[in-house]
């Protein structure tokens, strides 16, 4: 009996409270301080979504043959009217994709699904954005959002905040 071993497509890896609070340390120091200040108030911090929500996303991913999922960093448009407080704050994007084994490698292919008369990708937004919809944690002020990735940022001339 000739058996067909199937590739696994992982990409990622769990990872330890350390290396979660470096890497976020390092995005505030490194990108969210500047983005902040270009957009003129503070630019989210993270995205939340429901594992309920997630899961149904998977599903009905996986009905249309998709085999794994791309998070696109985005930003909503400054003029953004369905969610004002959104407005030019940074997003994720999340869309479903196929593999497709090419000459160089494997592609990861967004997801196109016939959705009634159209065709549209397959894709999931409009998270909880934190900042803005994130609350001040028990005792604390809302520029405390706790977790890990605690960290002081200095803003040069407009002093230092604590994130």
């Amino acid at each position: 009996m000739l058996t067909t071993q199937k590739k696994s497509l992982k990409a990622g890896k769990y990872v330890s409270t350390n290396y979660v609070d470096n890497i976020i340390r390092t995005y505030k120091q490194e990108r969210w301080v500047h983005n902040s200040a270009r957009i003129g108030k503070e630019d989210s911090l993270s995205s939340w979504y429901s594992i309920e929500e997630l899961e149904e996303f998977i599903e009905k991913a996986k009905v249309h043959g998709a085999d794994g999922i791309k998070f696109y960093f985005a930003a909503y448009p400054s003029d953004f009217t369905e969610k004002p407080e959104y407005a030019g704050r940074q997003t994720l994007a999340l869309v479903a994709t196929k593999s497709k084994e090419q000459e160089i490698g494997i592609a990861h292919k967004d997801l196109y699904i016939q959705d009634g008369e159209s065709i549209n990708i397959l894709a999931y937004n409009a998270g909880r954005l934190c900042p803005p919809s994130c609350p001040p944690p028990k005792g604390g002020d809302a520029d405390d959002w706790g977790g890990v990735g605690v960290t002081i940022v200095d803003k040069g001339p407009d002093g230092m905040i604590i994130i």
